[in-house]
């Protein structure tokens, strides 16, 4: 098995820590990525898009004033500022009177979300549990072409970029049981996708291999990433802002907006391998031998995309 995977050129988590995230990532640059409201000021700062911030919640007697702000909205995300793998994230779809509506259907009343702030502020989904901040920001509404692949909840887009350069790209689809959220280990869909034409390849959900959502049907091959280039030169850029050598940058394909950058990841998992039926290991290998000392961001992309197009054509054949 061992043989098999290095044959494959699969990037293991021992590998990945000891040759790239140590090697590449600056521990004094982790909080740039760590804390999501840090992220956005970088991007907002260099003028890349992120969701607006509706309010910021950093103690608990800033939680009531926080709910008073939502009031006037219809739809947001309350999301933890240090949180991980989706842990605190609670979406809000509508209002019912004078409840708001989940993902999912539940209904949620202004002592619920205080409870879910009041948690978020002492840490319970926080990275190590510190205390944390609590802030809600818009919904983002994702693209038409993506709602197609399923309307459980917001698609995302992981772009893994190494040196600058895109070298591997999954997006995933929330499902029912994954309460809306775009986290495979929360049971969303990841599916691979062709970094030379920005369509999908091979779709898996709990690593196991599917055509169709379970949810509704619909076919997840085969389907063009609208905005394709945009989002990987977004990716780019966002990581560019960090320092940060490997990185793994969530993009929706917003229908008002276009590509917006959702949040950056320092430690990125490696189950994007599993959705593309790639290793990392030789696109990873390739940005080493052929990027060029200052390369453009667009060369950048280019080479990205130029390194993993056709790579399923090219492994059926």
């Amino acid at each position: 098995m061992l043989r098999t995977l290095r044959r494959a050129g699969i990037l293991g988590v021992n590998r990945r820590n000891r040759d790239y995230l140590l090697r590449c990532n600056e521990r004094r640059l982790f909080p740039l990525v760590d804390d999501k409201l840090a992220t956005k000021s970088l991007c907002e700062r260099a003028g890349i898009a992120v969701p607006q911030t509706l309010g910021v919640a950093k103690h608990h007697f800033e939680i009531a004033p926080l709910i008073e702000k939502l009031q006037s909205e219809d739809s947001f995300v309350i999301k933890p500022a240090r949180g991980a793998m989706g842990n605190g994230i609670m979406v809000v779809i509508g209002r019912d009177s004078d409840n708001w509506r989940r993902s999912g259907g539940r209904t949620l009343g202004r002592g619920e979300l205080a409870y879910h702030s009041a948690g978020i502020v002492s840490g319970l989904y926080a990275l190590g549990g510190h205390q944390d901040v609590a802030f809600a920001e818009e919904r983002l509404i994702a693209h038409p072409a993506l709602r197609e692949l399923g309307d459980a909840g917001v698609p995302d887009l992981r772009v893994i970029v190494y040196r600058g350069v895109p070298v591997m790209a999954m997006t995933r689809i929330p499902t029912q049981s994954s309460g809306g959220r775009a986290n495979l280990h929360q049971g969303a869909i990841g599916i691979g996708v062709d970094l030379g034409t920005g369509r999908t390849v091979h779709a898996v959900r709990h690593n196991r291999t599917l055509r169709r959502n379970p949810d509704s049907g619909e076919l997840l091959l085969g389907q063009v990433i609208p905005h394709f280039g945009r989002a990987l030169g977004i990716a780019v850029a966002a990581t560019d802002e960090t320092g940060l050598q490997y990185v793994g940058a969530d993009v929706v394909v917003d229908e008002r907006f276009g590509p917006v950058i959702l949040e950056l990841n320092a430690r990125p998992g490696l189950s994007i391998q599993v959705a593309n039926q790639a290793g990392l290991l030789p696109r990873l290998d390739a940005v080493d031998a052929r990027l060029e000392s200052g390369a453009t961001r667009a060369e950048r992309v280019l080479l990205g995309r130029e390194i993993g197009r056709g790579w399923h054509a090219r492994r059926a054949a």
